[in-house]
């Protein structure tokens, strides 16, 4: 009798300057996710720190740094504070819709002017409309492009002002990539407010988390996965609640 699926293979990249801590080399180790049981396995592996980028399960392996931290909300037990409730508020209007993943030009030019305002000459400066549509579309999981529209005029639909890659894992939803109009003079927060739509999706849905990624001690670019509250963090003894704030005074 054959095991249901085969330990899967990894692998290590070479070392590449860090893109949040300046002077330090990052290395990857990842995996492929591919057939029957590709959300099984990835579900497994975000339980111990790893995260998706297309067909690949990847964590960070620096063999002199441990900076990044696999950080998860605690869903149910969310408490927005006042200036949460106001964004919240503030935006109350947006159209948000669960698409398919499938990539459109409208979602491209937005990201383009997303990575000029927060990422201008970063790593996915470059992605052009072939790269956007992989990233988007090449799932082996339960995937959608969540979409944040401003009201219709009409019959068509409102301007696209927020969009979220995100999957549905077995414990909760893993945010892969946001990107908005950081530009918007009337909607200041976008970010904040796209991650706290996640919160109260998960909550409405019975999943217990929302995985952020990696918070990375000293870099300003993550300030704001602590933001967020209660938070959990991936240690040498599972998965544990910290203070994000509190670390950063010890760093």
């Amino acid at each position: 009798m054959s095991a249901p699926f085969r330990f899967p293979r990894f692998f290590v990249t070479s070392p590449n300057p860090c893109p949040y801590l300046p002077g330090k080399f990052e290395r990857k180790v990842f995996t492929e996710l591919n057939g029957a049981h590709a959300a099984e396995l990835n579900d497994a592996l975000s339980r111990i720190g790893f995260r998706r980028s297309q067909s690949v399960a990847y964590r960070p392996s620096c063999p002199d740094c441990n900076a990044c931290v696999s950080v998860r909300v605690v869903a149910d037990e969310f408490q927005p504070s006042s200036s949460q409730k106001r964004l919240l508020k503030r935006n109350r209007d947006l159209e948000v819709t669960a698409c398919r993943p499938w990539s459109t030009d409208e979602q491209f030019q937005l990201l383009r002017r997303y990575l000029a305002s927060r990422h201008p000459g970063g790593g996915m400066s470059n992605m052009d409309e072939m790269d956007f549509a992989d990233m988007v579309e090449q799932t082996p999981v339960h995937t959608h492009i969540i979409e944040y529209r401003e009201p219709r005029q009409g019959f068509a639909p409102g301007r696209l002002v927020g969009a979220c890659l995100t999957d549905r894992q077995a414990d909760g939803l893993s945010m892969i990539y946001s990107f908005y109009d950081a530009e918007h003079a009337d909607r200041p927060g976008l970010g904040n407010f796209i991650i706290m739509d996640h919160i109260l999706r998960a909550r409405a849905a019975g999943l217990p988390y929302v995985y952020l990624g990696y918070w990375v001690r000293g870099s300003k670019r993550m300030a704001y996965k602590a933001r967020f509250t209660p938070v959990e963090k991936l240690s040498a003894e599972g998965w544990v609640r910290f203070e994000p704030e509190a670390a950063e005074t010890l760093s």
